[in-house]
């Protein structure tokens, strides 16, 4: 099972940047320019606010080692294709989510590695693995700039072809991720309750806070209440598939699923089961 999460997972987190890619036009960036004042929330938010707040978790639970890893790898990852179908479902800003998504899976390449190293330095001293900076870099070009500019292209040059697989290849990376996140839960089922008792609640109080306090401060900094859900979701939702691919390279000819992998995988139980039914009951009641 091992292999076959190994072997689907990058494949998985291509297939999701590339059908996000897709639907990405130009405009969608020229956003950036006509809404400032939002897009730069959303940036504090994601770049800023994500890995102090993740910093500040682990040190209230204790978290240590691997585990401390592993949480500041999934603060790093942004929220990919979920926050913005959670933002379709709520009827709320689904082109500044589109915006905020890409623009951040594209930047992920030069963030990732800058939070990895400063984790395993932190988290791991003399017993840190050896982090390759640069092959981390090259490993999320690959994993979401590379695919979501071929998305971006394949877009501007064929639109009508593009606009013919687009929604059967956007439900397919939906597929793909829940495949990912429940074969690497099952084929590590003993591993996953074991620290489901240790890691949940800490995981819980890292969505509620990246949440709330998400949303509080874009209020505070003037979004409107629609901007503010948005950027919100768009912080306390992270891309899980990507945290997986990107934990298992810390173990060099290890299984895929490690240490450093199991708070991404318990963080997709804890929103999948917890923050995605309230996010929508929110919605609900708008």
């Amino acid at each position: 099972m091992d292999v076959f999460i190994s072997a689907l997972l990058p494949f998985a987190v291509v297939v999701i940047m590339f059908s996000l890619g897709l639907g990405l036009t130009p405009s969608d960036f020229q956003r950036i320019a006509e809404r400032p004042r939002a897009f730069w929330i959303g940036a504090l938010n994601q770049i800023v606010l994500l890995p102090v707040i993740g910093y500040t978790i682990i040190r209230i639970f204790g978290f240590t080692g691997e585990t401390a890893v592993g949480i500041m790898i999934l603060a790093a990852c942004p929220g990919g294709a979920a926050s913005n179908i959670v933002t379709k479902l709520a009827n709320w800003d689904v082109a500044l989510s589109v915006t905020l998504t890409a623009t951040f899976s594209l930047t992920c390449v030069m963030t990732i590695p800058v939070v990895l190293d400063f984790a395993v330095t932190q988290f791991m001293g003399s017993t840190a693995p050896e982090i390759d900076i640069a092959s981390t870099a090259v490993t999320a070009f690959l994993l979401t700039a590379l695919p979501i500019t071929l998305g971006v292209g394949l877009r501007a040059a064929a639109p009508t072809a593009t606009n013919a697989i687009a929604p059967a290849l956007a439900k397919m990376a939906v597929v793909l991720f829940v495949a990912v996140i429940v074969g690497a839960i099952s084929s590590n089922w003993q591993v996953v309750t074991d620290n489901f008792a240790r890691l949940g609640l800490g995981l819980f109080a890292l969505v509620a806070a990246l949440s709330i306090i998400g949303f509080t401060l874009s209020r505070l900094l003037g979004a409107s209440d629609r901007e503010a859900k948005t950027i919100a979701i768009e912080t306390g939702v992270q891309n899980g598939a990507l945290a997986l691919a990107i934990a298992g390279l810390l173990v060099a000819n290890g299984p895929a699923f490690n240490a450093y992998a199991i708070p991404a995988a318990l963080y997709s139980v804890v929103w999948l089961g917890i923050a995605l039914p309230a996010f929508l009951l929110l919605a609900r009641h708008r």
